[in-house]
């Protein structure tokens, strides 16, 4: 009877299948349209008007970039980002990725070689700059629970034990680090965390009267974890440039620091003919001086 009944469910699923529009359990849900969010997280910061204009770089040579894109065939950590910060009202981002090369650069060029209808209003001087860079990287940690369990008997021991054997604890670190354009300062940095629990092998649970475990949960961290991650990220990001305070020092930054190294000892050409040394310099030139007087 159960067997008749199993195959049923496996005939029907075979068969059958409904695809449902929204209700994704994402944390980065939604859209947003200008200065609006629509179904955004609850969970996520907002402003009441935006810090600045702000440009979102990627290190694509970085390996973090390489293991997200290569061992976890993961995407580009940028969209979901952009989404994140215009649902927050807190930063008005612009676009400086493929939109901008493929994009809006290349209407120009339809403009200038006169492909374009003359009241499209395409001319130098529209675009506008970034205020801020945001720059994204990721630590990956893949942790797990095993054995012990897989080898209990059939039924429901063997199905507890099965999904005891299988659960994994994946976990991922992001940071995010805001800088300044136009003095290439710092302003901001903020690190983010995550952690998913998923049971992986439940095929393997069917097999020899649902007792022994046939595979195991990939090591890979999933796209919930990393945008969980970003969302922490970004939340600490906003909370800290709300309570900005500018960093300052006496005659400005950049003109010289308090810590202090040696100068140089070297003898200039005019010492090094003389024999005089640095150091006896001045007191040569003084003696000098008091001889012609």
């Amino acid at each position: 009877m159960f067997i008749a009944a199993f195959c049923s469910v496996i005939a029907l699923s075979s068969c059958a299948s409904y695809t449902q529009l929204g209700g994704a359990s994402g944390v980065a849900t939604g859209a947003a349209g200008g200065a609006t969010a629509q179904d955004s997280n609850p969970q996520l910061e907002r402003c009441e008007k935006p810090l600045g204009t702000l440009a979102i770089v990627e290190d694509t040579s970085a390996a973090w970039y390489r293991l997200l894109t290569g061992q976890f065939k993961l995407g580009s950590t940028i969209p979901v980002l952009r989404l994140i910060i215009q649902q927050s009202n807190c930063f008005v981002v612009v676009e400086r990725g493929l939109g901008l090369e493929s994009g809006v650069m290349k209407e120009r060029e339809l403009m200038q070689t006169g492909e374009l209808r003359q009241e499209s209003n395409f001319r130098k001087g529209q675009l506008v700059a970034a205020d801020y860079t945001l720059i994204p990287s990721i630590n990956f940690s893949e942790k797990g629970t095993k054995g012990g369990f897989g080898g209990i008997g059939g039924g429901v021991g063997g199905l507890i034990g099965g999904v005891l054997a299988s659960l994994k604890i994946n976990e991922a670190s992001t940071v995010l680090v805001l800088v300044d354009n136009r003095s290439g300062v710092q302003v901001a940095a903020a690190e983010g965390s995550a952690r998913t629990f998923d049971i992986g092998g439940l095929g393997g649970l069917f097999g020899s009267g649902f007792g022994g475990i046939a595979g195991g949960y990939a090591n890979t961290p999933e796209d919930k974890t990393l945008t969980a991650a970003f969302l922490d990220a970004y939340n600490k990001l906003v909370k800290a440039v709300k309570n900005y305070k500018m960093q300052t020092r006496p005659g400005g930054l950049g003109t010289g620091g308090d810590l202090k190294v040696q100068e140089s000892i070297t003898p200039t050409p005019t010492q090094q003919n003389t024999g005089i040394t640095t150091q006896q310099a001045p007191q040569k030139i003084r003696t000098k001086r008091q001889q012609r007087r």
